[in-house]
């Protein structure tokens, strides 16, 4: 029965990161364009979320956390579709406003509808769930890869929010002492 859980998590994140891949066609282009710096930026945030699996799966020197138990796995999995129903919730909201993180759009839009109604970066949100189901789901190490992915995901919203506090000086102020950013009613 895992390995029917562990089949069945692994085509619900293919088929997730196709949608994604798909839903990007047509975005507004960024105002910066897809420069040196962006990709500079893209590759050292992939490099560090790299090293950093490494030196956590080191870490764990060969001790092995995988997950044997059914029911948590069917947990685990049932938090990934709702972590990554968020995010295509949201993504279906942005519309064309969506971008990779931190880039900004040439004709950017305050979006508040849908999920960002309660959390101003819920695609995040949604994505921390779905590694953490993974996590529960697999390996429980994947729940120390989260935390790294929560603190790049931090660090992006931090930037984004400056960037929209830039171009909503009136509106972003509001809608950000009336949201939080991560998790609904707490952070």
């Amino acid at each position: 029965m895992m390995r029917a859980v562990q089949i069945t998590l692994a085509i619900v994140w293919v088929a997730f990161w196709s949608y994604w891949l798909i839903a990007s066609i047509g975005v507004k282009r960024g105002a910066r364009g897809r420069g040196l710096h962006a990709i500079r930026r893209m590759l050292a945030a992939r490099g560090l979320a790299a090293v950093a699996v490494v030196l956590i799966a080191r870490g764990l020197g060969g001790r092995n956390l995988s997950v044997h138990s059914v029911a948590l796995g069917l947990v685990g999995l049932a938090v990934v579709l709702a972590g990554l129903g968020v995010c295509v919730w949201a993504r279906l909201h942005l519309g064309r406003n969506w971008g990779t993180p931190m880039s900004e759009k040439a004709d950017p839009e305050l979006v508040t509808s849908g999920p960002y109604r309660r959390v101003r970066h819920p695609i995040y949100s949604g994505l921390l769930l779905a590694v953490l189901g993974t996590g529960l789901a697999t390996n429980l190490a994947a729940l120390a890869i989260g935390v790294v992915i929560g603190g790049f995901f931090i660090y992006s919203a931090t930037v984004e929010e400056r960037n929209m506090s830039a171009a909503f000086p009136d509106a972003y102020p509001d809608y950000r002492a009336r949201t939080k950013m991560l998790v609904p009613f707490v952070l």
